[in-house]
């Protein structure tokens, strides 16, 4: 090859090469997409597709799902049904917000009456009361199902609980047979006002069953200071009373 042929081919390949590498970055920024959290595949060391690692939720796989303690009727004398609920999230350093979940209300053979929905939140390691009043009226319930699919919890670490709950102490009753009434005091401990605390109270017979339940919202309750919860009720409980557990509802921040 002759010096002219071999300095045209040297041209040849510069140019191509720089051709090369020009197609390589259009390519590059017409095609590639950095991997992220709603790319739909596991990488950027994810525990699993678009979670875990740096990604903001946790892997449902990975955590337990959410615990439905009991599901109870109550049917007072007017005819109305109230839902009652209890729902534990075992997971110590995991929470979840705003976590939808699906009620089924049944009748005396076993008929689906009525669905309703809600959402809750799922501090970690904590209990949750859900108190569903009025469902449904002038139909005879006799069972409920409340679920939540293990899919639906977007979970998120939390390892301790931010929440200001307020104690619960001087418990009574009062009121009339068909007429009860339960009355709680609710301290604030923290230097931060409370304003409208929903407060949940649950009425217990000798087998533990919840027989009754209300709830009211405390509209303030002052920093360092105390508030009463008042609950009354229209007719008479349909067992006797052994115990009562008052419940702040707080949610996440």
């Amino acid at each position: 090859m002759s010096w002219a042929a071999r300095r045209r081919f040297i041209i040849f390949l510069i140019l191509g090469a720089v051709i090369a590498a020009t197609l390589s970055v259009i390519f590059v920024t017409a095609f590639y997409k950095a991997p992220s959290c709603v790319d739909g595949i596991q990488n950027q060391g994810e525990a699993g597709i678009d979670c875990g690692g740096p990604c903001p939720y946790l892997c449902n796989a990975l955590e337990q799902p959410p615990t439905v303690l009991f599901t109870t009727v109550l049917t007072n004398n007017a005819g109305r049904t109230d839902i009652v609920a209890s729902i534990e999230n075992k997971n110590i350093d995991a929470a979840a917000k705003d976590v939808p979940y699906n009620v089924m209300l049944y009748g005396t053979d076993q008929t689906l009456i009525q669905e309703v929905s809600g959402t809750l939140d799922l501090p970690p390691g904590a209990t949750e009361t859900i108190f569903m009043p009025g469902v449904a009226s002038g139909a005879q319930i006799t069972s409920a199902f409340l679920s939540i699919a293990s899919s639906s919890p977007r979970w998120f670490t939390m390892t301790t609980d931010p929440r200001t709950i307020p104690t619960v102490s001087n418990i009574t009753q009062s009121g009339s047979v068909d007429a009860p009434r339960i009355d709680a005091i609710l301290t604030n401990g923290s230097v931060t006002v409370l304003e409208n605390v929903q407060v949940i109270v649950l009425v217990r017979d000798v087998h533990n069953n919840v027989i009754a339940a209300s709830e009211t919202v405390v509209p303030t309750i002052p920093a360092q200071g105390t508030a009463t919860a008042t609950f009354t009720w229209n007719n008479a409980f349909p067992d006797t009373p052994v115990s009562v557990e008052v419940v702040p509802v707080i949610p996440l921040p």
